[in-house]
């Protein structure tokens, strides 16, 4: 356990990006219904993602961490997350299969209701009310009455936690993920893009290797790795008072969890040392995460690693770090550089999407396709060259059609972002986009791995 931490400590530092409650009865109320409310998710699930990141850390394996920007209320349903689901296993296959890599599959789901916002308040003809927080504090209608905030709204987020959960487990071990099906994974709007056929293409070599094995004596029924999938959830732990009142003391190991997902992170706007989310995240034993962008020095990054990490456990921390295409050649390689030169156990994750937000001359904010994989690109590169592993990769998507981030194989346009533009919050990456960068994350991974017993050879 961390020293003189508690489930409660961090309410004596500071904090930002969190709703004032006018009703602090009612706070109260909702918050003694979820300290009695059962786990969402069990200390066993986060110590076995733990082990996985681990090997992520040493480049045995790759996070695939996607999913809504912000779930909403509205869109809760069971078609929105199987389809979701559905996208990353394409995507985990894509990479699996053509990268000759485990995938470790973590999907913003069953939590992600919060945001972080750049004001605390919105002006629209002049009215000024609170900005929209997400579905988990307030309304996104421009009413006073819709942006108060509303503790009640953390007991719903758990209940559609809990469905989504439940859900998600099906469809991983009841056998919707069994790799015979991977035809049936692709989404309709999917099958008339430009990747189609490599993607059918990919899944008759698949098929093919799976009648083979069959004939072997390995098949869904003998093996259930074919059969089923491991799948976790994570979210940014934004609001400190639903997640300290989900957070259990296992019985098994006597550490403290934080149940309202397998995996937390700590956004960029939030990662103060002394504030309050440090506090909170230093204490909890599952894997967590840190939003790492421009502004961070390698000393600040350091002091904030041993704060989370001070035992140096491979796949306890993550850093995702969120540069912005034009900004990942300066500003990572000094930060990846002395991290290693430094021994610190991390898995180092690209997140392509939050410093390529753009707003498109039709008004409509966006993240340019060609953008978000440079990024990729140079993230990939730059551990090249410093001989580190690039572990993974955090992105905002939908299994839906929608029309929100422009480029990809369909070309996606500025006057086409109207169409379908959908998102709460953030742009996301449509199904078809998320397949294409699968398919390129399969191409850099393949040439990474193909370099590598170089470099290791040459250490030695």
């Amino acid at each position: 356990m961390a020293e003189n931490w508690t489930p409660q400590s961090w309410r004596r530092k500071k904090i930002i990006q969190v709703p004032e409650y006018l009703n602090a009865n009612k706070l109260e109320t909702v918050e003694n219904i979820l300290r009695r409310s059962p786990p969402l998710v069990f200390a066993g699930e986060a110590r076995s993602l733990e082990n996985s990141l681990s090997r992520v850390a040493n480049g045995e394996a790759f996070l695939l961490q996607g999913g809504d920007c912000a779930e909403s209320f509205a869109e809760f349903n069971a078609d929105n997350i199987r389809d979701t689901f559905k996208v990353l296993l394409q995507m985990a296959v894509v990479l699996t299969f053509g990268a000759s890599l485990p995938v470790i599959k973590t999907g913003r789901l069953a939590g992600q209701f919060a945001k972080p916002r750049s004001s605390d308040t919105e002006t629209v003809n002049g009215v000024t009310l609170a900005s929209y927080r997400g579905d988990m504090v307030n309304g996104m209608e421009f009413t006073k009455t819709a942006r108060e905030p509303d503790p009640e709204r953390l007991v719903k987020v758990y209940n559609q936690s809990a469905a989504t959960l439940n859900l998600l487990r099906a469809f991983a071990q009841g056998g919707f993920a069994d790799l015979h099906k991977v035809h049936q994974w692709n989404l309709g709007f999917v099958t008339n893009s430009p990747l189609a056929d490599r993607y059918q293409d990919l899944a008759d070599r698949l098929d093919e290797t799976l009648q083979f094995m069959a004939a072997c004596g390995i098949n869904s029924q003998t093996s259930p790795q074919i059969r089923e999938t491991e799948f976790y959830t994570c979210h940014e732990g934004l609001l400190l008072t639903y997640e300290e009142a989900l957070t259990r003391v296992d019985s098994l190991s006597g550490d403290w969890y934080c149940t309202s997902a397998h995996m937390l992170w700590i956004g960029d706007r939030t990662r103060q040392l002394d504030g309050a989310h440090v506090e909170f995240m230093r204490g909890i034993a599952n894997p967590v995460g840190i939003k790492i962008g421009p502004s961070i020095e390698s000393d600040e990054l350091i002091r904030l690693i041993d704060a989370l990490n001070p035992e140096n456990h491979a796949g306890r921390l993550t850093l995702i770090s969120r540069m912005g295409a034009d900004q990942v050649n300066e500003n990572l390689p000094p930060l990846v550089r002395r991290v290693r030169d430094e021994g610190r156990q991390v898995v180092w994750v690209c997140d392509p999407m939050h410093g390529n937000t753009i707003k498109s001359p039709s008004g409509f904010k966006t993240r340019p396709f060609g953008a978000i994989l440079s990024e990729v690109e140079s993230f990939f590169q730059v551990h090249g060259e410093e001989q580190t592993h690039a572990g993974g990769v955090h992105f905002e998507m939908s299994g839906q059609d929608v029309t929100e981030c422009t480029g990809g194989a369909r070309a996606i346009t500025d006057d086409d972002l109207s169409a379908r533009y959908h998102t709460h919050c953030d742009p996301r990456l449509n199904a078809s986009q998320a397949l294409e960068l699968a398919f390129l994350l399969a191409e850099m991974l393949k040439e990474s791995r193909r370099i590598e017993p170089a470099r290791s050879a040459s250490r030695s």
